[in-house]
This record gives structure tokens, C-alpha cells and sequence, in this order.
């Protein structure tokens, strides 16, 4: 979604519309999931604007903006398991980081919102931070593996892809990123008063999504930032192959609302999901 839809944006308005008249909590947060390259950002800007529209104080963070600093990631790598120098799957954000956030918040304050460079792989200066409004009454909380659950402990034992054949035969990366999102990543998404998926029709489309993220990102991006060619970002996305595919195949049955697209990412179908 280059720009977002008109329909899809009522359409969460619609479920924040019901959050804050089921909530006293504020702010209400908003999930918003979606596989890489799907327009969750561009939704998310855009369900910030009319929210604003509207009158209502809101914020937008993304979790890819609570990645852990490269030099965390690279003490994971030494001390966990190489696969954890690279940057998305569960265990590689600072959660606590996104809790902190989010306690504020409820608090009234001002707080800071936390933003990482993708271009340098490293988070950006606090100086870089943008704050959300004091008294913020909706937080719209994007990212690709928001709310997703743990898999069963059966499901983890053959590799999804090349890349889990070859770097991890025993399991042990894909098994603590598991036990990640049993863990701490789940006192983060209780914090979601309403889960909102948007969801790829594969995860086949994922790369070319991704590659068009990324010659968006070099032609913004300053000069000398640390971009990805195309064989970067297959070996890149299929760090995130195993946790989309679970994604897609359970979550729908439990998310307030689903946005199907096609490989266009145009929607096809918006539908309210059974917790609505």
C-alpha cells in the first residue's frame, strides 16, 4: 500500500473508536502487524493522521524502532548464537525499552519515542527521538510480529528454509526465539487493547516487497549507510520466514481485525475477526 486505503483506514478507526469506549486505560494501543513490505508503516502514519483529525492525542511506534543497539546484538551472537547479530526476530528488541514507553504514556507524560536507523543498523541519538503528546489517548504500536504468539515446541524441530538447514541444524536459535515470544514479548503485546493483522496472500510475495523497501530506503538514505543488495535480503528475510508463515496461519482466527491483500497489496478483504 503506497498510499493507504480509505477503507482500511475506517476501518481501524472503527476498532479504535471501540477500544476507547471499552477502555479506561489510556492510551488505548492499537496493533498493527504485518509481514515486511506490507504498508503497515504507511497505514500506521495515516491512521496517526486521522486520528489527529479527529481530535484524538495519538503516537505512533514501531517495533522495529526497540531493536536492541548492534553492539547488543553482537554480544547475543557471541554469546547465544551467531544468527542474533541480524536484526527482527524476537529477542533482538529491548523490550523493556517498549515497556518503559508505554508506562509513561499511561502515566500522561510526554514520553520519548525511541527510533532506529536501519541505514546504520544501530539505534539513533535520544537527541533523534520525537515525543508523543502528554495525556496520549491512542498509541498505534506497528510492527512486523506484533501479537504474534510462541509455536508448539513440535513445530520447531524441522528448519522452515536454507537458512535454518545451514546455521541452525540444532534448533538453538530458532528455539530461543521461541521462548523469547513466551516471554518478555508477551507482557509487551498484553499491553494491546486491539490486534490488527494485515496480512500478505504468502509469504512468497514477502521478497519483492522487501527489495522495493529497500531501494526506497537507498534513495532517502544518506550516503554510505549500510544498504542490501538482493542477495542481502534473501538471506535477510528468511531470518523472519519461519515467525510470518505462523503468523499468517494463526493469527487471523484471533485478531479484532484482518485486511487481506493481494500481491499488489491492494485489500481484497477487511474483515472483523472473531474477538471483535
Amino acid at each position: 500500500m503506497s498510499k493507504a486505503d480509505p477503507r482500511v483506514v475506517a476501518a481501524v478507526m472503527s476498532q479504535i473508536d471501540a477500544a476507547l469506549g471499552e477502555s479506561a486505560r489510556r492510551p488505548v494501543v492499537i496493533g498493527l502487524c504485518g509481514a515486511q513490505g506490507s504498508g503497515k508503516t504507511t497505514l500506521a502514519r495515516a491512521v496517526l493522521a486521522s486520528c489527529t483529525g479527529k481530535g484524538l492525542r495519538a503516537a505512533a511506534l514501531s517495533i522495529d524502532d526497540i531493536y536492541l543497539t548492534r553492539a547488543e546484538r553482537a554480544e547475543l551472537a557471541r554469546s547465544v548464537h551467531p544468527l542474533l547479530a541480524t536484526r527482527g526476530v524476537p529477542g533482538t528488541h529491548d523490550v523493556g525499552l517498549g515497556l518503559r514507553v508505554m508506562d509513561a504514556l499511561e502515566r500522561g507524560e510526554a514520553a520519548r519515542l525511541p527510533r532506529f536507523d536501519k541505514a546504520r543498523d544501530d539505534r539513533a541519538a535520544m537527541s533523534e527521538w520525537p515525543s508523543a503528546p502528554e495525556a496520549c489517548e491512542v498509541l498505534i504500536f506497528e510492527g512486523w510480529c506484533v501479537g504474534a504468539a510462541p509455536q508448539r515446541e513440535e513445530d520447531l524441530a524441522a528448519p522452515v528454509n536454507g537458512l535454518e538447514e545451514r546455521e541452525d541444524a540444532d534448533g538453538r536459535w530458532r528455539r530461543y526465539v521461541n521462548a523469547a515470544m513466551a516471554g518478555r514479548y508477551a507482557s509487551l503485546f498484553a499491553r494491546l487493547d486491539r490486534l490488527v493483522l494485515i496480512a500478505a496472500p504468502d509469504f512468497a510475495v514477502v521478497y519483492a516487497w522487501r527489495l522495493e523497501q529497500e531501494r526506497d530506503l537507498a534513495r532517502s538514505a544518506p550516503s554510505g549507510g549500510a544498504l542490501m543488495d538482493e542477495a542481502g535480503i534473501s538471506r535477510f528475510i528468511s531470518h523472519y520466514e519461519r515467525l510470518t508463515r505462523h503468523i499468517l496461519q494463526e493469527m487471523p482466527a484471533r485478531a479484532d481485525l484482518v485486511i487481506l491483500l493481494d500481491e499488489q497489496r491492494r485489500p481484497v478483504c477487511i474483515e472483523s475477526g472473531q474477538s471483535a
